[in-house]
């Protein structure tokens, strides 16, 4: 029997999915808890209908990832921090402050999670720290580590 899932089920699928499972699973455990419907024509069209927009929606998030991608590679983002001779900083650039900095000269909201940094930069000068702008897409953002007095 073909069903629609309504909810998450362990084993078989996740919300939305459209799966085939035996008629007694269906009937007996998936349909009393309200975890899936059965596949009829009229829910089918409801479920391609649901599919079609969630594909619009995904591509637009996309498109707006793509955007904010170009942007942030097209700017280079200058950070000020204290620092001693030789370009060495007094303490270290994490990926909180490349959030702030990006947020304030980009106008793009980022959250810092996104920032791959592998180590903390702690030496004045140009970086390239990862930005992962949408699950399969990488900024490569420029940042340039400036000391102050």
């Amino acid at each position: 029997m073909k069903i629609i899932l309504t909810e998450n089920v362990k084993n078989l699928g996740k919300k939305g999915d459209l799966v085939q499972t035996s008629d007694g699973y269906a009937r007996n455990f998936l349909f009393p808890r309200d975890l899936a419907i059965e596949a009829t024509a009229d829910n089918l069209k409801v479920w391609e209908a649901d599919q079609a927009e969630k594909a619009a929606q995904e591509k637009e998030r996309k498109e707006e990832a793509s955007k904010i991608k170009d942007q942030l590679e097209k700017t280079k983002i200058t950070i000020l921090a204290k620092g001693g001779d030789g370009g060495r900083l007094f303490g270290a650039i994490t990926n909180k402050d490349i959030e702030k900095a990006i947020k304030d000269q980009v106008k793009v909201a980022i959250d810092r999670k996104k920032i791959e940094l592998k180590e903390n930069i702690k030496q004045a000068g140009v970086h390239t720290v990862d930005v992962r702008v949408y699950p399969e897409m990488i900024a490569k953002v420029r940042i340039d580590v400036q000391t102050q007095d």
